[in-house]
């Protein structure tokens, strides 16, 4: 489903990826792991479009999409990828139930049709009787499955993690692990997660380890 191909990238003098070549198959979870620096979350970024490489190739399903346009791209993006955070990223001063909206907005969904979508996540991810509170009045763990409601909001074909458990206590981590697995049986989406938590990574499908920005 995802294809890159030497993929190189260098911010000033500093050779962060030196030639990533990496296929994930459709509905595979795959674990990225490796020290910090190893160059984990800069490949995340460019495979979901976020960041460009300076050489090398972002296929999905057979479409190169490293050489949209801005435009084209975050219609892309929006449409086909759902980004989870370590920090959550959410909105301050919008509910959980908005929050989760903001991606079905921006792809054109009405406003009823996103909040019934949004009111099935937080009911499959077990927050429904939170969907009217703030960030702030939010524990953890649930802020980070609002997170998650917001990524798969437009239903996308792959969920991308950035050490989704780091800010979690180890119930939590767990619980969003066993999230991760039954949305993948259920709903058939791919999972590209950067983790150091070796829990999560020996229960992936395919753990991929980095290092001094190659795989190896």
């Amino acid at each position: 489903m995802i294809v890159v191909k030497n993929i190189t990238r260098k911010y000033g003098d500093l050779q962060v990826l030196k030639g990533i070549d990496l296929s994930i198959a459709s509905g595979e979870i795959l674990t990225i792991v490796g020290a910090s620096g190893a160059g984990k979350s800069t490949l995340l970024q460019i495979m979901g479009t976020l960041d460009k490489p300076d050489t090398g190739e972002v296929y999905y399903n057979g479409k190169r999409v490293d050489h949209f346009g801005q435009k084209e791209l975050a219609r892309f993006r929006n449409q086909n990828i759902g980004f989870v955070f370590q920090f959550h990223h959410l909105l301050p001063e919008f509910t959980a139930l908005e929050n989760i909206c903001i991606p079905a907005f921006i792809n054109g969904v009405s406003r009823k049709e996103a909040a019934t979508r949004a009111h099935q996540l937080l009911d499959k991810l077990g927050v429904r009787d939170r969907h009217n509170h703030k960030p702030n009045e939010l524990s953890g763990g649930e802020q980070q499955r609002v997170a998650v409601a917001r990524a798969l909001v437009n239903n996308p074909r792959v969920i991308l993690a950035d050490e989704p458990t780091g800010n979690l206590d180890s119930a939590n981590a767990k619980a969003l692990h066993e999230l991760f697995f039954s949305l993948r049986d259920e709903m058939g989406q791919t999972f590209v997660i950067v983790t150091h938590n070796e829990e999560l990574a020996r229960q992936s499908d395919r753990v991929v380890n980095m290092k001094d920005g190659l795989v190896v």
